[in-house]
Order: structure tokens, then C-alpha cells, then sequence
């Protein structure tokens, strides 16, 4: 038995020194080389900082396009799903009343033809990025809203779709809060 306590002893000191010491170290010098010096990547109008790239927010102005509903209300602080499975009524209930609102405000589009990630919580519930088809369906309520063509805030749309990492690797989305920044720059 004394064989086996001191290797134990050591591996465990070694293990404590990489993973508890060198790796946070490792991992914090990168973050500082990152955009954002590990802080995120804030995105500012007029030099006001208004959110970040990465995070979603809460937009339910009908002028606003909607991101995908956060099980947190959007809070970065405590990121994380509703837990539920798809076949809990309460969780079928909720998405429901998703659906119901989503219907309300979007008057002519078919419940099937709305994508699911407008009515379900991503995984974190701070997803800030939709299917370009999940900002399609919002065009004619938006252009409404903002007396403007729908053709161009479809073209909109269409210059903040991102195509999938190197053209391959995801799909294509559109960052809910970069687009509202820029309908709001138009005239």
C-alpha cells in the first residue's frame, strides 16, 4: 500500500499545479489577446454601448425584430435552459402562449410556418442569432411598423445574413441585435 501513496501524492500535486495554476493562466492570457480582452465584444452606437455581440436581448417592440426567447430573461449572469423536456405540459403550455403572442403580432402567417426557434429557449437562453427564415417571417410585421417597404427591410435582412463558418461548418444566421441597430439607421 505505502507504494501506491506516494506516486498518488505527486500525481495529485502535479494535477492540482496544471489544472488549478497553469491552465486558468493559459486561459486567461488568451481571453486578454481576444476582441474584448475576455470582456466580450460590446457593440456601441454613438459611442454608447448598447449590448453584446455574442449575448441575445429582448426586443418586443413591434418595430424590433424578436430574437429567440431566453428561459433566464436574458440574463448573462445566469445562463441556462428551461429543463424541460418537450413533453412537460408546462413547457407545452408556455410555448404555446409563444405562439399565441407571436400569431397576435404577426397577423397572416400559419402557427406551421413559424420557425421553432422563435417560440423555444435555446440551450443557454442567450442565444443572439436566428435562422435567416426566422427574420424573414418578421419582415412584414417590421416594415409595417416602421412605414417602411418591405423590400427594404427584407434587403436588410439580407445583408445581415452570415453564412456558416468557413462556408461549411453551421448554419447561416443573423444577429438580432446588429439588425436592429442598423433599422434604426435607416431613413
Amino acid at each position: 500500500m505505502k507504494k501506491y501513496i506516494w506516486p498518488s501524492v505527486k500525481l495529485t500535486i502535479f494535477l492540482i499545479l496544471v489544472l488549478a495554476v497553469l491552465y486558468p493562466a493559459l486561459i486567461a492570457a488568451v481571453s486578454k489577446a481576444a476582441p474584448g480582452q475576455g470582456k466580450g465584444k460590446t457593440i456601441s452606437v454613438n459611442g454608447k454601448v448598447v449590448g453584446y455581440e455574442n449575448v441575445g436581448q429582448k426586443f418586443t417592440d413591434d418595430k424590433y425584430f424578436n430574437g429567440r426567447p431566453s428561459a433566464v430573461d436574458y440574463n448573462a449572469a445566469g445562463s441556462a435552459g428551461s429543463n424541460k423536456a418537450a413533453s412537460n405540459p408546462d413547457y407545452q403550455q408556455l410555448v404555446q402562449e409563444r405562439i399565441d403572442t407571436f400569431l397576435i403580432h404577426n397577423p397572416g402567417i400559419n402557427k406551421e410556418d413559424i420557425p421553432a426557434e422563435l417560440v423555444t429557449a435555446s440551450g443557454s437562453g442567450l442565444d443572439p442569432d436566428i435562422s435567416p427564415a426566422a427574420a424573414m417571417i418578421q419582415v412584414k410585421r417590421v416594415a409595417a411598423a416602421r412605414h417602411l417597404s418591405e423590400n427594404k427591410v427584407m434587403a436588410l435582412v439580407s445583408d445581415h445574413i452570415r453564412g456558416p463558418w468557413l462556408g461549411m461548418a453551421g448554419p447561416a444566421k443573423v444577429n438580432v441585435l446588429k439588425l436592429n441597430i442598423a433599422l434604426d439607421t435607416l431613413k
